[in-house]
């Protein structure tokens, strides 16, 4: 009775340990799966940033001649008015 007792034991403990061990390799799987995706998810922002925004440096260098032009316009505009002043 003794002997059929502890392998009955160490049968139910292999079983507790395969399941254990089961669910934390699944687990580990999940995270992994998980991670992929948000490494994917953020690359695609990291890609859809790059596209959508302009660098400082970039937007100023396009306002430039506008914003010559826009004075250019104001210049004008200015000594119109002070010649129809007088």
């Amino acid at each position: 009775m003794g002997a059929e007792s502890t392998e009955m034991m160490h049968l139910i403990w292999n079983f507790l340990l395969t399941a254990g061990a089961a669910g934390v390799g699944w687990w580990v799987i999940n995270q992994a799966n998980e991670l992929k995706r948000i490494e994917i998810l953020l690359n695609r922002t990291r890609e859809e940033v790059a596209r959508d925004y302009i660098m400082k440096d970039d937007l100023e260098r396009a306002m430039k001649p506008l914003m010559e032009s826009i004075e250019k316009i104001d210049g004008k505009l200015d000594d119109f008015l002070l010649s129809n002043q007088k």
